[in-house]
């Protein structure tokens, strides 16, 4: 994907209505990349997004970008205030002050006497974010006549609607590595589910061991990005050595795997608002233990993440809530039951626990998310301590405008009894009609051996595995475009 790095570095400055105006209405100037001047849009005036889209198509026809990053937009400025200073008034200095950093609330940003279409800037600082990515997206819209992807830094309540963020510019420590999991979580809370933090740090320079496991839990975030400063060492994974790419390849590996997952959870997302990544505590609301804990949190109701976050560590401490739990790699049950148990986590493993009761739609994973689109799909069933389990699986092209309003997507939800499972597509939706099909299934928890598997009444085949107890059926081709059952005795 090809982001656009929109720093408000506009060579020429025009002088139209559109950009910030100083206190007497004149545009206003200030220094953030740019050597000469910077003057910022107001997106709060009616024809700041028709100027935006204009830019934005510009650069658009001779780099053909996917998306846009917008940064600095707190807004942040290399001045305190514009080129040529900040009035004296009681904007400027208000008689309380916050214990604001430089001692002025105008402190590496703009005046705040500064006029915007809809009002004073003292009034409108914590919307620049908003508003910006608001413009962003409709531009994108517009220009690319395709689904927007927007990261923002600046952010306010209702981003989560019109973009995504990171969570700025994190330090290179392992205090930051275990801090941004609460980040991330607070963040899908705030209704801003699209969010990760700068995988490896941004500031300072990391090291081998801490990218290791930063790539690690960095895998799970909703927003996964490496991201560092442009005066550190090179923290891609080949940069840091044969080790941190094994462990970060076999951990995008599991994320690519779970890719239909995470789609339908944010599919969720976009429905209720409810939060793809998640604290214990949503789940787990009785069990008073989970409300402390920040170092594991959620994918959805079903998959546990619990990452390493601290230097030489190769075993966590993980609590286990109560219910049935499988061991992502092994399938293997996890002892807990509302206990806190110590799991293996070796240089090139970050532990994974599955949920029992739930199904999860999974794939085979490709270098890109377009490939990944062509290859098998398939389904882990993860049964409960009475042998039942449910899921969902949302699936559209992908990139069209207004799929849910309009109905253009698929919608299957399966459900699962002792030796049955019902996959069940909803014929209610104008559907995406495009081929899927099952290629493949784990059944896991089954403590007695299988002599037959069917798919909608054909016979599959299958291999049981007597010590781990879970089955794999495999070598099927089966259309999801319709309703049909498994069965195994």
């Amino acid at each position: 994907m090809r982001l656009l790095f929109l720093c408000h570095n506009i060579e020429q400055v025009y002088e139209t209505p559109i950009f910030l105006k100083s206190s007497v209405c004149s545009t206003s100037y200030f220094q953030v990349w740019n050597p000469v001047a910077t003057s910022w849009p107001d997106f709060t005036h009616p024809k700041a997004t028709y100027y935006w889209s204009r830019q934005i198509l510009r650069y658009h026809s001779s780099v053909p970008i996917d998306g846009a990053w917008i940064d600095m937009n707190e807004p942040s400025n290399f001045l305190s205030g514009s080129t040529n200073g900040c009035e004296e008034n009681n904007l400027e200095h208000p008689p309380f002050l916050p214990a604001v950093h430089g001692g002025i609330l105008y402190y590496h940003t703009i005046c705040m006497s500064g006029r915007h279409f809809v009002g004073r800037h003292y009034n409108v600082h914590n919307l620049y974010g908003i508003t910006e990515t608001i413009s962003t997206n409709m531009a994108l819209q517009i220009v690319r006549g395709k689904r927007p992807f927007v990261i923002s830094r600046s952010t306010f309540p209702g981003q989560g609607h019109y973009g995504g963020h990171w969570t700025g510019d994190v330090w290179s420590d392992w205090f930051n590595l275990w801090q941004s999991v609460a980040g991330i979580l607070n963040f899908n809370m705030y209704g801003i589910p699209m969010v990760g933090a700068d995988i490896c740090g941004f500031n300072g320079n990391t090291t081998a061991s801490l990218c290791l496991r930063w790539m690690q839990l960095g895998a799970f975030y909703p927003f996964s990005r490496n991201h560092n400063t442009d005066d550190a060492i090179d923290q891609d994974p080949v940069a840091m050595g044969p080790e941190v790419v094994t462990a970060s390849r076999n951990a995008l590996t599991q994320r690519y795997m779970l890719l239909p997952y995470l789609y339908s959870l944010f599919f969720n997302a976009h429905l209720t608002g409810e939060p793809v990544a998640r604290p214990l505590f949503f789940q787990f609301y009785k069990e008073l233990e989970t409300y402390s804990i920040d170092t594991q949190f959620m994918w959805g109701p079903a998959l546990m993440i619990v990452p390493v976050l601290k230097e030489h560590d190769e075993t966590v401490k993980a609590y286990i809530p109560n219910g049935r739990w499988y061991d992502w790699y092994t399938g293997n049950v996890v002892e807990g039951e509302g206990t806190y148990v110590t799991l293996d986590a070796p240089l090139d493993k970050i532990p994974l626990l599955v949920r029992g009761g739930y199904i999860l739609p999974i794939q085979m994973p490709a270098n890109t998310t377009t490939e990944s689109r062509k290859m098998k799909r398939g389904l882990l069933v993860a049964p409960n301590e009475k042998g039942r389990a449910s899921g969902e699986f949302y699936w559209d092209d992908g990139d069209s405008l207004g799929t849910v309003k309009h109905q253009e997507y698929t919608y299957i939800q399966f459900i699962s009894g002792p030796g049955i499972l019902n996959v069940n597509v909803n014929r209610t939706t104008a559907g995406y009609t495009e081929p899927i099909s099952l290629g493949y299934m784990y059944i896991l928890g089954l403590s007695d051996s299988v002599s037959e598997v069917t798919v909608d009444g054909s016979k599959a085949s299958f291999e049981y595995d007597p010590e781990n107890q879970f089955l794999t059926v495999d070598g099927f081709s089966q259309s999801l475009l319709k309703s049909f059952n498994v069965r195994w005795k």
